[in-house]
């Protein structure tokens, strides 16, 4: 049985990798495994451009889950440095969204998009009777800006720092603390501090905040395959080993509680709102004083060394960190939510 989530590097490589269409000069980065954005060469401009599903969770309430939903989308195009400019969006409503439910969403998307400098330039907005919440269409967010602006999800070099916003698992603490608190028999302090993990599931304004502090090398949402598959795409990426202190990694209260009951690994767990950042020596104070001027929780984690084969190694406390197989909060809400 095929694995839920993000498909593995393997089928990347052997079935999408191979079968992407025209091969255009214009295309500066194509689709690679483990990398949020592409690049369009435009006039001389790059043009950076991300797509993902659109997620809205009722459960959340429909002004939060609005507001999730479009970080995630927008986030992939911030973690380039590039402010996301332009969206376009497809909507594939089930039936029992009402018309009233639906101008909820949407009002909050634009009101976002507004704040953000953000122009919706087409999308497609129908009902259907299969689809179903969470999953409701997709969006395409775009960027437009200098090719030497652009912060490259493969750019750690030996020497840089690593830092982390945020940290493991947060997203899908609060998520399943949020839409399953009954089924989760732990004191309600524990469940309350899980629930306002939620609050931190937002990145945009920390990627681009963090890029223009600079100099910022590499930069990656830590989403599906959580912190461990975030680091182990960038090093992959870099051909670089990253060298990582355990007890350096913030974890946020109520994370460890929940992971713990639900027996899941915080750092294999999708945590969007957390980013890791590959930041040169001379900019990593500025970076932290950026974000922390924000009130989002950072800290240096770890070192970006010369990987000998040139593979991309990650090493917690000098043990190995392997990519995760999966991601173990998907499993966790199919059984909270008895499917």
């Amino acid at each position: 049985m095929s694995n839920l989530g993000k498909i593995d590097r393997q089928f990347f490589e052997s079935r999408i990798a191979p079968n992407l269409g025209a091969e255009r000069d214009d295309v500066v980065l194509g689709p690679s495994h483990g990398v949020d954005f592409g690049v369009i060469d435009v006039g001389e401009r790059a043009l950076v451009t991300a797509t993902d599903p659109v997620s809205i969770l009722p459960a959340l309430g429909l002004e939060r889950a609005a507001r999730f939903a479009l970080d995630l989308i927008l986030a992939d195009v911030a973690v380039s440095g590039i402010p996301p400019s332009h969206l376009s969006i497809c909507f594939t409503l089930p039936e029992t969204m009402s018309d009233d439910e639906f101008a909820t969403v949407w009002e909050t998307i634009h009101e976002e998009c507004a704040d953000l400098g953000v122009a919706v330039v087409t999308g497609h907005t129908a009902r259907y009777s299969d689809p179903s919440h969470p999953w409701v269409g997709a969006a395409t967010a775009m960027g437009v800006g200098d090719h030497a602006d652009i912060v490259r999800p493969d750019g750690a070099r030996e020497g840089d720092h690593l830092l982390l916003t945020t940290g493991p698992a947060v997203e899908s603490v609060g998520l399943l603390s949020t839409l399953f608190p009954e089924e989760l028999e732990l004191p309600d302090h524990v469940i309350d501090a899980a629930q306002e993990r939620l609050e931190e599931v937002h990145c945009v304004r920390d990627a681009l905040t963090a890029a223009a502090a600079g100099p910022v090398r590499a930069m990656h949402d830590v989403t599906e395959g959580g912190l461990a598959g975030a680091l182990n795409e960038m090093a992959a990426g870099a051909g670089a080993r990253f060298e990582i202190d355990r007890a350096a990694v913030p974890m946020r209260p109520g994370v460890a509680e929940v992971c713990e009951h639900l027996e899941i690994d915080p750092w294999a767990a999708t945590s969007c709102g957390s980013l890791v950042i590959a930041v040169g020596s001379e900019g990593v104070d500025a970076v932290r004083e950026a974000l922390e001027n924000r009130d989002t929780v950072v800290a240096e984690i770890g070192r970006v060394e010369a990987d000998e084969d040139g593979d991309g190694t990650v090493v917690v406390d000098g043990e190995p960190l392997e990519h995760p197989r999966g991601d173990p909060s998907w499993d966790a809400y199919a059984e909270l939510a008895g499917e």
